[in-house]
Parts: structure tokens; sequence; C-alpha cells
């Protein structure tokens, strides 16, 4: 028997399958950017790329995010262009040697999004929730793929100038309601949730938006969580992202308690033990 009950078997369609969460899904992160947080540069040639992947597939993360625009505060602004030319590459070349593999693009760009669906990705995760290109939702719904709504205000170089919240985690709730019901509108299906942990938050905020998580369960919708390696964590002790793994594990337990079905993480084969231990 499980020490975590998921909240409900929901699903999401990636082609022509469903996705269900009767236990919780890895999703792995790889970042094609040269200055993103914890791994900028690592993998920004498409050999070392390919390399990560493999690692992420092998370890068994169920899906891979796919960066190409880093969203940190004081990270370079780039055109659409060198996004695409950063992320389609790579989605072809994974593609070829793992057909199977299932992909999301991280962008607020719709034309960016567009442009990656058509080369083989099954997901898009839009930081802005929508809020930066007012042609994300329409494409989304002509897409019909499903769609990572994450909660954001303002951009990443603005954002946390903008943490003024009655209730962080009501306001949050009131923010997505809003986003989906906009996106019902539009006739799209499969809407994941992610309170977007980092961004437009204080450290504080963060962590009442994770304690009271569960709160959102109330849409019906599963749930993201990505608090892998943040300043939430280091900043709160005084460490660098590359000390902070035992507290990302803690963290995403606390997470999985409370009936998140999708863990965003850089470290895959960690991940997948939590999950294996306690379903």
């Amino acid at each position: 028997m499980s020490v975590f009950q998921p909240v409900s078997c929901q699903s999401i369609k990636i082609g022509s399958k469903l996705m269900t969460f009767e236990t919780p899904k890895v999703m792995g992160i790889l970042n094609l950017t040269p200055d993103s947080f914890f791994d900028g540069g690592k993998h920004s040639s498409l050999e070392s790329a390919m390399l990560h992947a493999e690692k992420l597939i092998a370890e068994g993360a169920d899906m891979i995010d796919i960066g190409a625009y880093s969203s940190r505060p004081g990270a370079q602004e780039i055109s659409a262009q060198e996004e695409m030319d950063r992320a389609i590459p790579f989605i072809e070349a994974i593609h070829q040697s793992n057909p199977n593999v299932v992909l999301s693009i991280d962008t607020f760009r719709a034309d960016v999004a567009e442009s990656c669906v058509q080369a083989g990705v099954h997901i898009i995760n839009d930081i802005s929730g929508g809020t930066l290109d007012e042609n994300m939702f329409e494409t989304v719904a002509r897409l019909q793929v499903p769609y990572i709504l994450m909660h954001m205000r303002g951009t990443p170089a603005t954002m946390q100038q903008l943490t003024d919240y009655e209730d962080v985690v009501n306001d949050v709730a009131e923010s997505l309601g809003h986003q989906v019901s906009k996106l019902r509108d539009l006739g799209v299906k499969d809407i994941i949730l992610d309170p977007g942990y980092g961004f437009a938050k204080t450290i504080d905020q963060n962590y009442e938006l994770l304690m009271r998580v569960n709160e959102l369960h109330y849409f019906g919708l599963p749930i993201l969580g990505g608090i892998s390696r943040k300043s939430m964590l280091y900043k709160k002790i005084g460490l660098k992202p590359d000390e902070v793994l035992p507290g990302t594990i803690a963290l995403n337990t606390l997470l999985l308690e409370r009936g998140v079905q999708i863990l965003r993480v850089h470290d895959v084969k960690e991940a997948k033990q939590l999950i294996d231990i306690f379903y």
C-alpha cells in the first residue's frame, strides 16, 4: 500500500495515447541555454544535449522539458528565431533516436511553440500562463496539445517586484482559474497547472504555496511542481544550486504528499526513487 494516495486518476492526451497519473510522473529538465541558473551552458551543443537526454531517459524520465530561453532574472533576451534554432535541431534529433519520448517545450512565444510542435513536441509549457503572447491560447487550441499553465506576474525581468498578494494561494488560484476559463472557452481540453514557484513570489510565499498546493486540486486538473534546486532552497540556507539536491528531494516529498502529479526536476533518478518508495 502506498504512503501517499493520488488525488484522482486524471489523464492527458499525448498524440493518440493517454498519459494517466495513477502514480506521479517525472519531467526531466533539459536546458539548451548558456545562462540557465543551474546548468547553463552544459548542454548547449547538440551532442551534449543528446547525451544528457539519453541519461534522463535511462534514469526513467516520463517526459523531457526543453528550455531554449532562460527565464532567470537578468538572463539575456533572445529572438524567437534564436530560440527555435536552439530547440528544433534537438527535437528532430531526439525523435530519430528515441521516437517514443514525450517532449515539452518551455516557451512563452506562440510561434516558437507552434514550430516546436510541428517538429515533434507534444506539450507546451508556458511560464507566463498566456500573459506574454496574446496568440498563445488560440495557438494551443488550434494545435490541440496539452498545455502547462503556469502562474507568473510581469516578465522574468520584472517579476520579483510584483510579489504583493492578499493571500498568495488564493490569488494564484484565482489567476489560474481565470486563465483556465479562457482556455476552456477556446476548446482546450488538456490543461496542467503549475503554481510557479520562484516566479513573482518571495521565499516565504513560495513555502506558503508549497504547503497549501493541495488547494489547487479544486480545479480537478493535474498539478506540476517545479522546485528543483531553485532559490527558495539555496537562498534560504545560504548554499548554491548544486548543493541543494537533499533539499529538493525533501520538498518534492511534500509535493507528493499533497497530491502533485508531475515533478519537474534536474535529477531524474532521485525523483523516480522517491516515487517508487511511496507508490
